[in-house]
C-alpha cells in the first residue's frame, strides 16, 4: 500500500512539472485557473514557482511512501511522515466535500474526483502506516 501510494505521488509530481509546458491550460482543468492569473498580477512566475514547490511536495510524499515501503534508505522521522501525509490526505479529500456540502454548494464532478483521489491516497498511507507497525489495540 505505501508503495503504491508512493509511485501516485511520484506520478503526480512528474505531472505537475509535465504540465507546465501547457500551464494555462493545466490550471484550467484543475479549477484554479482564476488563483493563478491573481497569482499572475504580482508577478508572472509566481504560478510556475507555485506549481514546482507544490511537485516538490508530492515528491517528497512519495519518497516517504517508497521508504516506509524499504525501497531505499529510512528517511528521518518516517512514522510521523507517514501518518502526517495520511492525515493531509484524508483532510483534503473529506473536507473538500464537507466544505462544499456546508456552503449549499454541489461540488463538481472534478472536484468530487480529487477529492476521492486524495482519500483513496490518505487510505492507502494510512493502513500501509498501520499494516507497517503493527499499531496495537488500545483495549490490550
Amino acid at each position: 500500500m505505501l508503495r503504491i501510494g508512493g509511485v501516485i505521488n511520484i506520478i503526480i509530481a512528474i505531472a505537475h512539472i509535465i504540465g507546465l509546458l501547457w500551464a494555462e491550460q493545466m490550471f484550467e482543468i484543475t479549477g484554479i485557473g482564476e488563483e493563478m492569473a491573481e497569482l499572475t498580477l504580482i508577478h508572472s512566475s509566481w504560478p510556475y514557482l507555485l506549481t514546482i514547490f507544490v511537485a516538490v511536495v508530492f515528491l517528497i510524499f512519495g519518497l516517504y511512501g517508497l521508504s516506509a515501503d524499504d525501497e531505499f534508505r529510512k528517511l528521518p522521522l518516517l512514522k510521523l511522515g507517514i501518518f502526517g501525509i495520511a492525515g493531509v490526505y484524508i483532510f483534503r479529500g473529506i473536507g473538500e466535500l464537507v466544505f462544499g456540502i456546508s456552503q449549499q454548494e454541489t461540488p463538481s464532478m472534478a472536484e468530487t474526483i480529487y477529492s476521492l483521489i486524495a482519500l483513496g491516497i490518505g487510505l492507502l498511507f494510512l493502513f500501509g502506516g498501520l499494516k507497517k507497525w503493527k499499531i496495537k489495540s488500545i483495549t490490550k
